[in-house]
């Protein structure tokens, strides 16, 4: 169990420290770029980023989701898996950018309520630039060679920074400077990504071998284009039922609680390759139970802070006029927890290979959405939308739970998680309803009720004896490093086609000139 557990925690901590990084970066850079766009400006970008992925999951129809299992079937060729589904996605994302071209301006404003052809054409652009990236991203992660990983997204980030910084503020280009600089950076490392994986790749597709990806991806993209529509269509009702400059605030909001998102992103992305890698399914259901326990705590641990510290947060990262975006921070970000919950059921049922179940949850969560949405965001305005959001990720959760217990039961330590649940809700309460909303002293407090965080887990039951006697080593330094040296010796017993001897050797080779 440690084994699969740390080689999640290995992998898992390259991708987010890769988004770490990047988030960082772009949160520091707010106040600049928040004084140099208006709230309307800011929420006509980010509507239309929206879109692109939108978009994107549209025309993969699944396919890197297929890729991500068929990799590991045995009675596939991965190679074969890797080549073929690179050529589909490269001619489907080309099609797809030709044929929108020329409706730049009613697809500009369907989404902004205004014309804006320009910024359509510009996300069009993205719309291919985006798709191919992750896939070229996603081949990093099937041979987990995280170094390689963590490397380019990183110089992808800071080259899209500058480009973006030149643009916004030194050209005062506004919304069209923050869609290029995003872009442009993407569109220099799609070809130099090619290079590099030019022997996997082909623009020829094996036409039987694409209809097995395809029957297996392909009920996938409803369920993935409904789950994210839940965090676009909110967009589109704010601008039409509050405007542009509303939208803008909740896209910042939604920035601000990237302190969940990032430990969500590492672990979605490392998530995958281990859980499908796990052949024995007895042994599959314990891991699985093991890691949503101590995911929602490390979870629940950010969350606490989103709900504390937002009004702080905005204050010290945005200009005056994008204060008000601090209402919906702790909303969102309980939302992206329960969508990373999502994500461990998804995993689950593509294991049953039953992924047309995915849908039927993900389309009455956007339906509950959609009515919620209507009914909220005219009177609350982006505090209705993050309502709205919350609400309709348990019901996707909820519902993948039913489906993935009926085909793949996993022992879910259900008392552990209520204990992690009602402690976080009683820490966000005492200090949002008792303690001081601004200030340096509600600051120190608000710092003291959350730091209580594992003292409350501990006091409550939470840990197991040897999870206490572990506990108990932080008191004995030595004896705590020795313990980690000998647990980062043993290997890890896995059983996936990609251990983690493979992965040295692949990132030895990235290493080489």
């Amino acid at each position: 169990m440690s084994g699969y557990l740390r080689r999640l925690a290995t992998t898992g901590a390259a991708y987010t420290a890769a988004s770490v990084v990047s988030k960082l970066i772009a949160v520091a850079l707010l106040p600049l770029y928040t004084r140099y766009l208006t709230p309307a400006d800011y929420g006509a970008a980010e509507v239309m980023f929206a879109s692109v992925v939108a978009a994107s999951i549209v025309i993969r129809f699944g396919t890197i989701e297929a890729l991500l299992r068929f990799y590991y079937k045995d009675d596939e060729d991965p190679a074969a898996v890797v080549a073929t589904s690179f050529a589909a996605l490269f001619w489907l994302a080309t099609a797809a950018a030709l044929v929108a071209l020329p409706f730049a301006g009613p697809i500009s404003e369907a989404l902004l309520n205004r014309p804006a052809a320009g910024l359509a054409r510009i996300a069009i652009g993205g719309l291919w630039v985006l798709t191919l990236m992750e896939f070229l991203l996603t081949l990093f992660r099937l041979e987990e060679r995280a170094r390689a990983f963590f490397v380019t997204t990183l110089l992808n980030v800071l080259a899209a920074i500058g480009i973006t910084v030149v643009l916004v503020v030194g050209e005062g280009e506004g919304a069209r400077g923050l869609l290029l600089g995003s872009y442009v950076s993407g569109a220099a490392f799609v070809p130099a990504l090619i290079v590099v994986h030019r022997r996997r790749l082909s623009l020829w597709i094996d036409r039987p071998l694409l209809r097995r990806l395809l029957r297996f991806g392909t009920p996938t993209m409803p369920a993935e284009l409904s789950l994210y529509l839940l965090n676009f269509v909110d967009r589109i009702i704010i601008v039409r039922a509050a405007g542009l400059a509303e939208a803008g605030l909740y896209s910042l909001a939604v920035k601000f609680a990237q302190g969940v998102n990032v430990l969500v992103r590492g672990f979605q992305l490392a998530w995958p390759p281990l859980a499908y890698s796990i052949r024995d399914d007895d042994r599959a259901r314990r891991v699985y139970a093991a890691v949503v326990t101590w995911f929602v705590t490390c979870c629940a641990f950010v969350l606490i802070a989103m709900w504390l510290f937002s009004r702080w947060i905005v204050r010290a990262l945005a200009a005056p006029e994008f204060f008000d975006s601090y209402e919906a921070v702790g909303l969102i970000a309980t939302g992206v927890t329960l969508y990373a919950l999502y994500m461990v059921l998804v995993v689950i049922l593509g294991r049953t290979g039953r992924t047309e179940f995915n849908f039927p949850a993900t389309i009455a969560a956007l339906l509950v959405n959609v009515a919620l949405n209507l009914a909220l965001v005219p009177s609350l305005g982006i505090v209705g939308a993050g309502l709205a959001l919350v609400a309709s990720y348990v019901v996707v959760v909820a519902l993948m739970y039913v489906f993935t217990q009926r085909l793949f039961p996993v022992p879910y330590e259900w008392s552990r998680l209520a204990r992690v649940l009602l402690v976080s809700a009683g820490l966000v309460a005492f200090g949002e309803l008792l303690l001081p909303a601004d200030g340096a002293a509600g600051l120190l407090a608000r710092i003291a009720v959350w730091i209580a965080f594992p003292l409350a887990l501990l006091a409550s039951g939470f840990f197991t004896a040897d999870e206490r006697r572990r506990l108990a080593m932080l008191r004995h330094p030595g004896e705590l490093i020795e313990w980690l040296r000998a647990a980062s010796r043993r290997p890890a017993a896995v059983e996936g086609a990609i251990p983690e001897a493979y992965e040295a050797v692949r990132i030895d080779e990235d290493a080489r000139p």
